[in-house]
């Protein structure tokens, strides 16, 4: 049943990204099964899923840092793209743009759009419950609507946080430091809002990991990586 219901999910994402026409280096074919390489969520009675509990509780607490639960709103914004790459500006050091840096946010976005196919496959599988629905819980973001009835392993937004670290620090690797502390609060966020148990977040980053790496081989994305070093360099003047 969890196969039949993988493929129907993949499929409708297909028909979804076609229909919006996004760019990416490699289909889905070509890339990684995470279903094949990540270990299955934990099972809601086991030692693992009381680490989760501890890690909701805690996401409910920083709540009450008003500062850390509007940083929580805005690392939620799914669409457009734009608004992950303005939370990495600081870090980065550089705001990314279509019109100030076309060559970075090419590169960005397509490898961003590429790697998100990974998600579907796991999300459909596993299908597993989130933390607002298993607890009947509202959500800090009030992402609800939207997120009921979806997958909660692994989480697409950690994927995106981590995958733009990724990407930047092969840009420009003086910044790795600040980009990947950034992605780690990114991904905070999830369990923060209460979108995600800490065990969806910390699978998603290694998940960003291992299609990062399979870009890595795609003469397309090498290409692209080289272009958008050089307008970097040129930008930040190194």
């Amino acid at each position: 049943m969890k196969k039949i219901l993988a493929t129907l999910f993949i499929a409708f994402v297909a028909m979804t990204v076609s229909a919006q026409k996004m760019p990416v280096y490699l289909t889905t074919e070509l890339l990684p099964d995470l279903i094949k390489c990540l270990p299955a969520p934990p099972d809601f009675d086991s030692p693992e899923f009381a680490n989760d509990m501890m890690r909701y509780a805690w996401g409910k607490q920083q709540r009450t840092d008003k500062g850390r639960a509007a940083m929580a709103r805005g690392d939620a914004i799914w669409n457009p793209i734009d608004s992950l790459f303005r939370q990495f500006a600081v870090p980065f050091g550089l705001e990314v743009g279509k019109e100030r840096t076309p060559e970075i946010y090419k590169l960005l976005t397509t490898a961003i759009y590429t790697t998100d196919q990974m998600r579907v496959a796991p999300k459909a599988y596993y299908h597993r419950q989130r933390p607002f629905e298993r607890l009947d819980d509202a959500m800090l973001t009030g992402e609800e609507d939207d997120l009921r009835g979806e997958g909660s392993y692994p989480s697409g937004h950690t994927m995106r946080g981590q995958m733009c670290a990724l990407l930047m620090s092969q840009i420009a690797p003086e910044r790795t430091d600040t980009l990947f502390y950034r992605a780690y609060i990114y991904g905070q966020s999830r369990v923060i809002a209460g979108a995600h148990w800490q065990s969806d977040v910390d699978a998603s980053r290694v998940g960003a990991s291992i299609g990062f790496c399979a870009l890595q081989n795609c003469p397309e994305f090498i290409e692209q990586m080289k272009k958008a070093q050089k307008e970097y360099k040129k930008i930040a003047g190194r």
